[in-house]
This record gives C-alpha cells, structure tokens and sequence, in this order.
C-alpha cells in the first residue's frame, strides 16, 4: 500500500485532522477549507510505498493569498470518489470520503 504525507516549506506537516485541513490516504490530496495566513507557503507531497521499499517526493507548490479577498464563483458540486464494491468486516470502519464544494 501507498501512504501520503506532506511537507511544508521543508518541514514535515503534522496534520491533526479538523474541520480545516484533511488528507485523503486514497488520492493524497491535501484539502483546506478557510485558508488562514498561516497556511501560505511552498506544500510537497511524499508518497512512500512499503512494498518497493521507496519514498518519492513531489515538487513545490506555492500557496498565496490574494491580496483582493475575492474567489472565484462556481456551482456548488460534490467530490465523491468511492470504489464499487466496499469490504468490510463486521463490527471494523470504514471511511468513506466525501466532499462539498461551492459558494
């Protein structure tokens, strides 16, 4: 299996998952709701997979703020990326990954 972590500005990015900042283990993708000033800076992506015994770090991405305050209009839409068929024992979690986007 694949496991995702970020780095921030160099750093590895500890995230407690809260209502602001969430990871996806199925895509990786790191998602921000309400981008504070704190949060700008350069983000990289590592993927490790166990298997192959390797680590593989993206390049940077730049996080800015705009300086206007103004964002983009778009319909709200929903991300859902669930497979087909979802095993799970009884009595064992699963997570199911949802999300919301619009203004």
């Amino acid at each position: 299996g694949l496991s995702y972590t970020w780095i921030f500005n160099n750093n590895p990015l500890y995230l407690q998952e809260d209502s602001r900042r969430f990871v996806s283990q199925a895509t990786g993708s790191l998602y921000l709701a309400k981008v504070e000033r704190w949060d700008v800076g350069n983000y990289s992506c590592a993927v490790s997979s166990v298997g192959a015994q390797r680590r593989v770090r993206g390049p940077p991405a730049a996080l800015t703020l705009r300086g206007d305050g103004v964002m983009g209009e778009y319909e709200p839409k929903i991300e859902v990326r669930f497979p087909e068929i979802i095993h799970a024992a009884k009595g064992s979690s699963v997570r199911l990954e949802c999300f919301a986007l619009g203004k």
